[in-house]
């Protein structure tokens, strides 16, 4: 059986999450800055959800480490990881619109990579790159969301594992403490976060008046 149509999958997807919501999702525009663990687990979540269109945006390459929690496969390894995060999307969800950048992202180039994102999503491994991408959302681009996420290293309770709605348009998801210094990364405690920057992006879509929790 061949690939099937956009019309066939639209569809389909429509027939789960119904017309108008996956309307609002096949017209929106996601960014995500990182492609590690994190950002990885995000974009694939997204274009399965049927998200039209997503940013992606990293200077590195896959490694052999990466293999261990990150959405690659061995044979990509020293790929650009814009390239090879693109090609598994293809197959997966292959009418979802892909723009990627290979580079290193940093307060030049914010607003001409992420000036068309509705939401950005924050997936960097260092703290002040991630603070740095935040603050800069938050003073200069107000009119955007950013999702962000700390501390989701180690084997501790999934529980803890939080989303937290900071400020009108800054959500922090993870457990705010475990420190990738402290404790390893293990692919289903990474993932667990990543999925919550994930869905704290549809629930956002999905609500017209930004109508989400404080805390979930």
């Amino acid at each position: 059986m061949g690939i099937p149509t956009k019309k066939e999958i639209e569809s389909a997807l429509a027939e789960r999450i119904g017309t108008e919501r996956q309307k609002r999702f096949s017209e929106s525009t996601v960014a995500v800055c990182g492609l590690g663990g994190l950002g990885s687990n995000i974009a694939i979540a997204l274009a399965r959800a049927g998200i039209g269109k997503l940013i992606l945006a990293d200077f590195d390459r896959v490694d052999i480490s990466n293999l261990s929690r990150q959405q690659y496969k061995a044979n990509q390894t020293g790929i650009f990881k814009t390239d090879a995060l693109r090609e598994n999307l293809r197959e997966i969800s292959p009418y979802t619109e892909i723009e990627t950048h290979c580079v290193r992202l940093c307060e030049d180039n914010y607003s001409a990579i992420l000036k068309n994102a509705g939401i950005i999503c924050e997936a960097f491994d260092k703290a002040e790159e991630k603070s740095r991408l935040v603050n800069f959302v938050l003073e200069y681009m107000p009119e955007k969301i950013i999702i962000s996420a700390s501390g989701m290293a180690g084997l501790g309770s999934p529980d803890d594992i939080r989303t937290r709605r900071i400020t009108r348009n800054f959500y922090l998801c993870g457990d705010g403490k475990s420190d990738m210094k402290d404790h390893a990364l293990y692919a289903p405690r990474v993932a667990l976060c990543a999925m919550h920057q994930a869905l704290a992006v549809l629930r956002i879509l999905d609500s017209p008046e930004n109508a989400v929790p404080e805390i979930y």
